[in-house]
């Protein structure tokens, strides 16, 4: 990688450190001259057919960060007699313009998933189409995927029903103004408080969601929290780092997509269709966890069980909440990553661990990942009785290629976003700060400071520290190009 030049922005410095990062990791940062002419031909939104559900009326919502554009769902709840509560999740039909083989498709095949760095977004479909004319904008007619699902009183999933439809967003809202009113800590967002109904839709929607997470709570779903951090920008310069945080409204939503995950996956097992599954296996280090938390002072069982993880990391979220972020990451690196599989009829997958479901899948943000698109091309072939667009030697294959490009995505953004944390502390060499220990291992020992919410790695004065020790260190230095951040702790700092 070049150099890059002096009195350059922080904004542009990053924006080349990501792209050299795609092409390093053989993502293509750039749409090819074919994928320009087909767009050329692609004019409008996809147009309503037969057999289409019109239900632009019904008091759809999206709800994603306060700048997505690229809209793949929309929600919306119905009040049942006896308490039963329909919740119905649209995802937007982007097959309906992006065939399968064509130019923009091989793109998507390619990378698989839009890349979202601190400087620049990499999409994986072209603009024109991710956020106007396949997503679910505001105010815009679109054909989505339904999945209707039908809840008892108790959240319990009664049935679901997955269909074609046009539909309507007639509010587009963002996590946190939601999350604000939702707790009683704000008002209600401006759209809401222009359409009264909403007001009592989107309440019964946190209700239900509510009561889905202690659903899952209560089967061994994981409560995990690690600190992702984010460039904040003034003008073109970083100005500091902000911690995402999950809230009520973005619980909302991860609920909704995960019940809508779950039925897709049960769906095509029911029509014989072989499917992408989503997957997190039995942790293979479970022994490691069951030594973590029992220096924590809990006897987790021998082998792998979700439930009792679960209790364990509720109880340390009470007892430590400063220091839960941490464990949680340690948890996560123990139990491993996600990945995509191939089930085919019969077959038996072994099911994502963390959210503690047999049948799971990728359906919901076809504008942004391709198992996603892929999975919508499973269900409308299954819906028309048609057969599956994709061979089992192709699904396997794709199976793998998704997984490692995701891989290589979670890289470059994580990449991008050290340099960053590297360019807010380059001006801050001999700076001190409190600081946890977050690793101590063979490897090195890293250190993250408490704010900004930065990690680097103790260079020096590391002996005998540990997982969780509190200390106080000084910024020695940073290396933007590569992320690196070292601190030091001497024995004047220790005291």
């Amino acid at each position: 990688m070049k150099p890059i030049a002096a009195k350059t922005t922080d904004r542009a410095t990053l924006q080349t450190i990501a792209r050299h990062a795609m092409t390093e990791r053989g993502l293509e940062p750039d749409f090819s001259p074919a994928v320009y002419t087909e767009l050329a031909g692609i004019k409008a939104p996809a147009r309503a057919g037969a057999g289409l559900r019109n239900l632009r009326d019904w008091l759809w919502v999206s709800i994603d960060n306060d700048d997505s554009r690229d809209l793949d769902q929309l929600s919306v709840a119905v009040a049942l007699p006896q308490g039963e509560v329909r919740i119905l999740v649209a995802v937007a039909d982007v097959d309906a313009l992006v065939r399968k083989d064509m130019a923009i498709d091989r793109h998507a095949v390619s990378n698989t998933t839009s890349v979202y760095t601190s400087a620049l977004i990499f999409p994986m479909l072209p603009e024109v189409l991710s956020t106007d004319l396949t997503s679910l904008g505001e105010d815009q007619d679109r054909l989505a995927l339904v999945v209707d699902l039908r809840f008892a009183a108790d959240a319990a999933l009664l049935a679901f029903e997955i269909y074609p439809a046009q539909v309507r967003n007639h509010a587009k809202l963002a996590y946190n103004a939601v999350a604000a009113w939702l707790e009683g800590q704000g008002p209600a967002p401006a759209r809401v408080a222009q359409l009264p109904a909403l007001v009592e839709n989107l309440r019964l929607q946190d209700h239900v969601a509510q009561q889905l997470a202690q659903r899952r709570k209560h089967r061994g779903s994981l409560s995990l929290e690690t600190i992702q951090a984010r460039a904040v920008f003034t003008g073109d310069q970083v100005a500091s780092l902000a911690a995402n945080q999950s809230n009520r409204a973005t619980q909302l939503i991860e609920e909704f997509m995960i019940a809508a995950n779950s039925a897709t996956a049960t769906f095509l097992a029911g029509k014989k269709f072989p499917t992408l599954r989503r997957v997190l296996r039995s942790p293979e280090r479970w022994a490691r966890i069951v030594q973590l938390a029992g220096g924590l002072g809990t006897k987790l069982p021998g082998l792998p069980d979700g439930l009792a993880l679960e209790n364990f990391l509720l109880q340390r979220a009470q007892a430590q909440p400063d220091r839960f972020p941490d464990l949680s990451l340690a948890v996560v690196k123990l139990i491993g990553r996600g990945e995509y599989v191939l089930d085919v009829p019969g077959g038996n997958p072994p099911g994502h661990f963390g959210l503690a479901l047999k049948d799971y899948t990728h359906s919901t943000a076809p504008n942004r990942r391709f198992p996603d698109l892929l999975t919508q091309r499973l269900l409308k072939a299954a819906l028309h009785g048609l057969p599956a667009p994709y061979s089992v030697v192709e699904l396997g294959a794709l199976a793998d290629h998704c997984t490692a490009r995701e891989d290589d995505a979670t890289k470059i953004e994580r990449q991008v976003q050290k340099s960053a944390a590297a360019l807010l502390l380059s001006n801050q060499i001999g700076r001190q700060f409190d600081g946890i220990v977050t690793g101590a291992s063979f490897k090195g020992t890293w250190v993250r400071i408490l704010q900004p919410p930065i990690e680097g790695k103790l260079v020096r004065g590391f002996a005998g520290l540990q997982v969780g020790d509190r200390v106080h260190v000084q910024l020695v230095h940073t290396d933007v190009q590569q992320g690196f951040i070292d601190f030091a702790r001497d024995a004047a700092l220790a005291r």
